[in-house]
């Protein structure tokens, strides 16, 4: 980049550098839950496969991470956004006006004071005048008065004020208020757990007592867990005692030392399989003092096995403890509870110390080794090698001696020498931690004894021949007879059982023959059935026993030990024929059989392949990597070990048992790939390696060769032809092909290479194949990530198919390497584009081009297409970064059929792209300006560089997503365009629409909150030149308008806060499209919805929660956008697109209006139990669930959300907001975030106001302009508001009134009138900021109207029809408030000294008298609330009273229509309608004649009279406005039943509509017409049916 202005450069500083290497590649060592790793005995030599085990076991680490993601992850993202900011983002606690009840410090209860007394109201007939009122409003005390109301002396000055009031005290991160969006996002790619042991639901159990009624002799027992339905025992033995010192005293002379260890009286078991039919078993049996006899809970000594007591269990269970058993008289105290968090004097099954150790050395807690009852698929973490002995049964039934105390002494031999008995068996309770021998118990004169022992034995790490257990049979004489000495031992005979068998450790069961003879020499080098000795029985199989081996290191599968085997002898100097099982291999033999183990591979167990995956796959890639010549010839091993690798990562991803995560990636390959791989190192190999035969070269490393399969050019040509028949380009990976305009665009996205320091990005165009690009390696080295990209290219058939099926896994294996290959380099003497080959570029590439051809093809494509993204996503920490926006330009240009799945499949594509921790440098600072033109976001460094960028370019083409804003911003335009895209689409189905809707603005929505949540980001002005950015998305959103929806929201005037049902109170009997209609509203909802659906877009709406999203993003780039930007924008832009803009505006604030939360659930539990019930019922599907929403309305349904509890990575505001079971501190708690929301999006909203108010001067329409904003200005105050915002909001309405009072008094009559309404109604306000803020801003209006007799009249005029309304239709106004704000405002006319000269002040004071004489009327009425007859009859002589005021007369005729609407009273309510539509008519007539007119009052049949010289300024006294009476009489006319009057009313409308040629509004009323006369049909054919 040639030159960057001061401020890009500070930019470039805040953004941060891309660095050289933005992977690093580092060791991160391993948690070992032990005080030390469990390795091998020192000083052996291992077996070359345990030696790798135990290597994989020790090795720490090997994890890629990026260096600028704790940027990236500092702040909370859409899915970690933590609300624990409460504290920093100073939330404050507001008083919120909610439509006509107030919330003041959100919750707490505002004291409803007593109405002070007030004099009864005259009698109409004796009132003469409306100002006669007995009560003083000098007498109140005046509200607080605005200091600042006019102390101005110009407007710019009153706007610097407001801009500055508005600005204080403001949050800095928007999106920190708002609730993240509820999905499981593709663009965060999950990291794997780390690789540990497995534990199931763990328990602790303590033995407390053991004691029974006679105690004579020491008691030992044992306990484990047994699966009754598995029939299984699924623990090993623990064995304890609860001996006194007394009673061990009789055994010490047989226990010459006691370990601390074997003390143990608790233990802890795992169970990864919980089940009811799991049982605890404890044996307990007796000693003699000399050796154990058996007394198994008084079990039969026939009946001691395993079967026998599952049947004891089970006939436990069926007869539920009622079975009649033996029982010995005593008891068993045990306390079962879950396992604490640290357990001191913990030791694992090998009895080394769980940390953390404790100090005080207490009673030792032993884990129990877990024997789970179904296959637990967790790959090997530790090295373990434990093998369990089970004696099982001896039958000596036939023998003739006296052989019947039998017991059997097992050893474990290393030899065949008495002194090579190894101490390798794990010792019992109270004694030695590792015996040389141990003996099973006696069963008491029983020739065939059932044993239930289990031997534990720590197996040596180097097993040979030599190593087999020893079994000495003996019997034992209970009592030394007369003249008898010496043992009590009789010799029986011998047994033994090699542990290897053709080099396998021997599981299982066995039945072995006893010999009776001196055991033979090299014995143990045979089985037992080979030497010719003298066996018991003939040689017949006596013995019974089983082998269990728990072992990482001995694989116990065929398949795996064949492959292992032949793997290492790659390595030895091993001399043919080499032994494999029972197979000899030869020198010739050795390269097919190697195949075939490769091979068969897939053929193994999925447990036994689980549990040595590590390994597998590392012998794999090393294969991969080691070329070997045998006898002479290449060995073809790097495909076949691909094609093993693809075999083993199918069927894992295809085991129903396996997990995967949200995106499909299989739980164990990941964790593999990101804690486990490191590329294969085959130097060691290379250098060592040769099987050396007699006469023979041997095997050994090639050592040129760099890829063992294909050559380059083979390779190039398969993979070519391979896509040849499949991709309509011909053009081959290796020869650049002519560059089209498409090419010539990226060329501009991508600029020139840009070679400084400074620059951000590479150029992407090809290096030539020379000294410089092959001196990044030397050529006789094979690398990794080209034999993976080779081998992905050059992959047919099955194969090819599931690579690019589980491409995920190969693209993060390819990564990985190529992160390990980087960190090796010298990053300053090997540039970025040059770490890599030419070569291996062209494999991505024809990569990428097979991944294409598959998107289009797989059932899976939407997982490989965010695969291929987190790719890309990678590349660019990697490689040139032109190359890879190149190959996002080729998958754009694949990618681009119109299908929804190939829309969604973009959109997930780009949001994973545009996740990239320097997504922002790549947008922002992308070309030099020499290649590309400047960018169009205005540097905010200094107003001078923005304004000179204004100069330089049309504002208003800053909005629109150009072709020259996607050049220069590429990424960012994709997003925009796919986002566009989607908004516009034709809609191929409701459900596809709304997801492709929802995934484009999440997408967006994503990106700006990570933006405004980034670190990097907190100043202002990097804000503003990020939200210059996205300022396409303003024009955007604007043209959507018609799809957002937002008809939950406070644009429908009948929403009430409190539930489905409507106040009766506040049904407005004139039906809201037609009054808005009249009124000239364009915020109307209804209306703009009955538009949307006659121009058929209802199917393309966004839903309520997608249309605030949508929102947010505009807010947000608002807020955050350089303002002067803004503010010319608002001058350059169309009138029609500006109008939009205030409708968006308008839109804005109903979407974000607060919402009040109800607490009462907190102390009605029935109605908290009905409230889980309704959302139990909603949250499901079906037609009660649909039933539910429509029973609720779309209230309740709005903003709902799915529970997501499971998700552990979700916000704590999500975490907590769909809990049902709430506290008041957290419902509080979420409320004022919501109404800190509110505020800060409202007074975003009026900061743009403000600037296009500012800009007025400028425009070329001030008066629709200053209209408009006001009607969005009044729109805001019809909705809930914090007494913050009201402030200024209050403010803009006086600087409005200040700056163009003049054209809203005469141009904007109706919204004046509007104002005046709404300003009343604040006037009423129980909170003192909000009252204080009205008075003044009514006293303003008063002021400046002054200057226009006219004006002033018009203004006295609305306010006291304003009041009329309110105290007619509202309720609960408050009269205190009201005479206080009244004396209040005179209190501004007495201490105006300006208008002290003129009649204001008396105006003013005579204004206010009639204002509080209506208001006086109120009282009377509210004595008659319970009494309607009365109230009615009140409010008609109150309507009677204004004989001289025709506005006023109409507003109480309307509110006694609304009374009676309440009522159900139709009839009556419509009969009011028709005398206002009387009034009106009679009006009109003065004012012109026309035939299509009724003729005044008289047409309905009732008089009234109207001052000639007066003015009617309300809305109705219009033909519109008669037309809208009439619709609305004849509505209620047809509710009340009175179908004949509704043709009476039509009558009137008709020549009306006609005389306008409305034929829409003809057709609707004929249509009405019909019905009413269908009604007539059928009521007098029910009438003559009855007589």
């Amino acid at each position: 980049m040639s030159q960057l202005c001061s401020g890009d450069a500070e930019l470039m500083q805040e953004l941060g550098e891309f660095p050289d290497d933005d992977l690093e590649v580092e060791l991160v060592e391993r948690e070992c839950r032990t005080i030390r790793p469990s390795v091998p005995e020192e000083g052996v030599e291992l077996d070359p496969h345990v030696r790798d085990c135990v290597q994989s076991y020790t090795q720490p680490w090997l994890v890629v991470s990026r260096r600028s993601i704790h940027r990236l992850h500092s702040f909370p993202t859409p899915l970690t956004l933590s609300f624990g900011l409460l504290g920093v983002l100073r939330l404050q606690s507001e008083n919120y006006n909610i439509k006509n009840s107030y919330v003041c410090n959100m919750f707490s209860p505002v004291p409803q004071e007593k109405s002070p007394s007030l004099p009864a109201l005259c009698d109409d007939t004796t009132r003469t005048t409306l100002t006669c009122s007995d009560f003083n409003l000098r007498a109140l005390q005046p509200d607080h008065r605005v200091e600042s109301l006019l102390r101005f002396s110009s407007p710019e000055e009153l706007d610097r004020f407001n801009l500055e009031a508005r600005n204080s005290n403001r949050y800095g991160e928007l999106f920190g208020l708002y609730p993240p969006i509820d999905e499981v996002q593709p663009s965060i790619r999950p990291i794997p757990d780390c690789p540990k042991e497995h534990f199931g639901q763990r328990i602790l159990v303590r033995c407390q007592t053991i004691k029974f009624e006679i105690e004579i002799e020491p008691l030992f027992a044992t306990m484990a867990l047994y699966d009754l339905k598995e029939k299984k025992k699924i623990s090993e033995n623990v064995h304890f005692d609860m001996n006194s010192d007394q009673m061990k005293g009789f055994l010490r002379s047989h226990t010459p030392h006691t370990d601390p260890s074997t003390l143990a009286r608790s233990a802890i078991f795992s169970i990864s399989y919980p089940s009811p039919d799991i049982y605890l078993v404890i044996r307990v049996w007796l000693s003699n003092g000399y050796r154990i006899i058996s007394c198994v809970c008084w079990q039969e000594g026939e009946r001691l096995s395993d079967e026998d007591l599952f049947k004891f269990l089970a006939d436990i269970k069926r007869s539920s403890g009622q079975r009649r058993v033996k029982i010995i008289p005593g008891f068993l105290r045990l306390e079962v509870s879950p396992v604490p968090e640290t357990v001191p004097g913990c030791l694992c099954p090998e009895l080394i110390p769980v940390k953390p150790v404790s100090e005080k050395n207490p009673r030792a807690v032993k884990e129990v080794l877990e024997f789970p009852s179904s296959e637990v698929y967790v790959p090997h973490n530790i090295y373990q090698n434990l093998l369990y002995v089970y004696p099982l049964r001896l039958n000596l039934t036939n023998r003739l001696t006296s052989a019947r105390n039998i017991t059997v002494k097992i050893q474990f031999m290393s030899g065949e020498d008495p002194s090579c008995a190894m101490p390798v068996i794990f010792g019992k309770s109270s004694g030695p931690e590792f015996l040389k021998e141990v003996y099973t118990p006696v069963t008491y004169h029983n020739r065939s004894p059932d044993f239930y022992d289990e031997i534990k034995i720590h197996l040596p790490a180097r097993l040979t021949e030599k190593h087999h257990l020893l079994f000495t049979f003996y019997h034992i004489s209970c009592q030394q007879k007369q003249n008898q000495t010496g043992s009590l031992e009789t010799l029986i005979g011998y047994s033994w059982l090699p542990l290897l068998n053709n080099d396998r450790l021997q599981t299982g069961q066995q039945c072995l023959p006893i010999v009776l003879d001196k055991l033979p020499v090299n014995y143990s080098l045979h089985s037992p059935e080979v030497p010719p000795v003298k066996w018991l029985e003939n040689h017949k199989g006596l013995f019974n026993l089983e082998l269990q081996a728990v072992s990482s290191v001995q694989t116990q599968d065929s398949h795996l030990e064949r492959f292992c085997t032949l793997c290492h002898a790659l390595e030895g100097k091993t001399i043919f024929p080499i032994r494999v099982g029972d197979e000899k291999i030869s020198e010739n033999m050795f390269e097919h059989e190697l195949k075939l183990s490769i091979i068969s591979l897939s053929s193994s167990g999925l447990e036994p392949l689980v549990l040595f995956l590590h390994q597998v796959l590392d012998k794999l890639f090393r294969l991969i990597m080691q070329p070997m010549v045998i006898a002479g010839q290449t060995a073809n091993l790097a495909q076949i070990a691909f094609e093993s690798v693809v075999s083993v990562v199918n069927s894992l991803h295809n085991s129903q048992e396996l997990a995967k995560d949200h995106q499909g990636r299989n739980c164990l390959l990941a964790t593999y790939l990101y804690f486990v791989f490191r590329l294969p190192d085959t130097q060691h190999e290379i250098h060592t390696s040769g099987l050396c035969s007699p006469g023979t070269g041997g095997l050994m490393a090639h050592p040129e060769s760099r890829y063992s399969t294909l050559t380059r050019a083979t390779a190039t040509t398969v993979g070519f032809m391979l896509l040849q028949s499949r991709i309509r380009s011909s053009s081959n990976p290796d020869i650049p092909a002519p560059q089209s305009p498409e090419d010539a665009e990226v060329n501009n996205i991508l600029g020139k290479g840009l070679n400084l320091p400074g620059s951000r990005i590479s150029a992407a165009g090809k290096v030539s194949n020379s000294s410089q690009s092959s001196s990044t390696r030397p050529t006789n080295r094979k690398l990794f990530h080209e034999e993976l990209a080779l081998q992905m290219v050059v992959s047919t058939g099955v194969c090819r198919e599931n690579v690019y099926k589980y491409a995920w896994f190969f693209f993060e294996l390819l990564v990985k390497s190529m992160s390990q290959h980087v960190s090796q380099l010298d990053k300053k003497a090997v540039s970025r584009r040059n770490r890599f080959s030419d070569r291996f570029k062209d494999d991505i590439t024809t990569i990428m081009k097979c991944v294409f051809i598959c998107l289009q093809e797989l059932e899976q494509a939407e997982k490989v297409n965010i695969s291929l993204a987190f790719f890309l996503y990678d590349l660019m920490s990697l490689m040139d970064r032109g190359l890879v926006f190149q190959l996002v330009k080729n998958y754009c240009n694949q990618v681009l059929v119109s299908m929804s799945t190939l829309i969604s499949m973009r959109l997930e594509f780009l949001r994973v792209l545009c996740s990239h921790e320097h997504y922002l440098n790549l947008s922002l600072f992308f070309s030099s300006p020499a290649s590309a033109p400047a960018s169009p976001s205005p540097s905010t460094s200094s107003q001078t560089s923005s304004l000179c960028s204004f100069q330089d370019h049309k504002i208003a083409a800053m909005f629109d997503l150009s072709q020259d804003f996607k050049q220069r911003h590429y990424l960012t335009g994709l997003l925009l365009t796919e986002l566009s895209t989607a908004l516009d689409m034709e809609s191929e189905g409701l459900v596809t629409f709304n997801v492709l809707q929802q995934k484009a603005i999440n997408a967006t929505y994503s990106l700006l909150c990570a933006h405004d949540l980034d670190q990097r980001c907190s100043r202002p002005e990097v804000k503003a030149k990020i939200a210059a950015l996205y300022l396409p998305l303003v024009g955007i959103i604007i043209d959507s308008i018609n799809y957002l929806d937002f008809t939950g929201t406070a644009l429908h005037k009948s929403r009430k806060s409190g539930g489905p049902e409507e106040d009766p109170d506040s049904i407005t009997p004139i039906n809201q499209s037609v009054a808005m209609a009249i009124a000239g509203n364009p915020f109307n909802t209804l209306a703009r919805n009955a538009l949307v659906s006659m121009t058929g877009k209802t199917s393309n709406m966004l839903t309520a929660e997608t249309s605030r999203n949508l929102l947010m993003c505009f807010l947000w780039i608002i807020k955050n956008a350089d303002q002067n930007l803004i503010q010319r924008w608002t001058v350059d832009v169309p009138s029609s697109q500006l109008s939009r803009l205030l409708e968006l505006l308008a839109i804005c604030i109903s979407c974000f209006e607060y919402r009040v939360k109800t607490h009462q659930r907190l102390l009605d539990k029935s109605q908290q139990a009905k409230a889980r019930l309704e959302e139990a019922l909603l949250g499901g599907i079906g037609a009660r669930g649909e039933m539910m929403k429509r029973v609720g309305g779309n209230d309740r349904t709005l903003g709902q959300r799915e529970n997501l509890r499971w998700r552990k990575d979700l916000t704590q505001w999500r975490q907590t907001n769909d809990r049902q079971d709430k506290s008041k501190a957290e419902l509080d708690q979420e409320a004022i975030i919501s109404g800190n929301l509110a505020t800060e999006t409202n007074l975003i909203v009026l900061d743009l106001l403000e600037m296009i108010v500012q800009a007025v001067p400028l425009a070329d329409c001030k008066d629709n302009v200053v209209g408009g904003v006001l009607k969005v200005l009044l729109h805001s105050l019809t909705c809930n508001q914090s007494t913050t915002f009201l402030s200024h909001c209050f403010s803009t309405l006086r600087a409005l009134i200040v700056k163009f009072g003049d054209l809203l008094f005469e141009e904007e009559a109706e919204q004046c009138a509007d104002l005046c309404q709404k300003v009343l109604h604040y006037c009423s306000s129980c909170v003192d900021g909000n009252r204080s803020q009205a008075c003044a801003t009514l006293y303003l209006i008063m002021r400046y109207s002054y200057s226009s007799a006219s004006n002033f009249s018009r203004v006295k005029m609305q306010v006291t029809m304003s009041l009329a309304s309110l105290v007619g239709k509202s309720s609960d106004i408050h009269e205190e408030y009201l005479r206080r704000s009244f004396r209040t405002i005179l209190a501004y006319a007495e201490e105006d000294t300006e208008m002290q000269s003129t009649q204001l002040p008396s105006q003013v004071d005579e204004l206010l008298r009639n204002l509080n004489s209506i208001l006086s009327d109120t009282v009377k009425m509210k004595e008659f609330q319970k009494d309607p007859e009365m109230l009615m009859d009140l409010m008609y002589r109150i309507a009677k009273g204004y004989q001289t005021s025709p506005d006023l007369r109409l507003t109480w005729l309307q509110n006694m229509a609304e009374k009676h609407n309440s009522r159900k009273c139709f009839t009556e309510s419509a009969m009011c309608l028709v005398h206002a539509a009387a009034l009106v008519a009679e009006y009109l007539s003065m004012l012109e004649d026309h035939k299509y007119l009724p003729v005044g009052s008289v047409t309905f049949q009732v008089s009234y009279y109207h001052d000639k010289d007066g003015v009617c300024s309300g809305r109705y006294f219009t033909e519109s406005g008669l037309v809208g009476l009439l619709e609305q009489a004849a509505e209620l006319f047809s509710n009340g039943g009175l179908y004949e009057a509704v043709n009476e009313v039509y009558k009137v409308i008709v020549p009306i509509l006609e005389a306008h040629r409305d034929f829409r509004k003809l057709a609707s009323t004929h249509d009405k017409l019909q019905r009413a006369f269908e009604n007539i049909i059928q009521k007098v054919k029910w009438s003559f049916g009855n007589d």
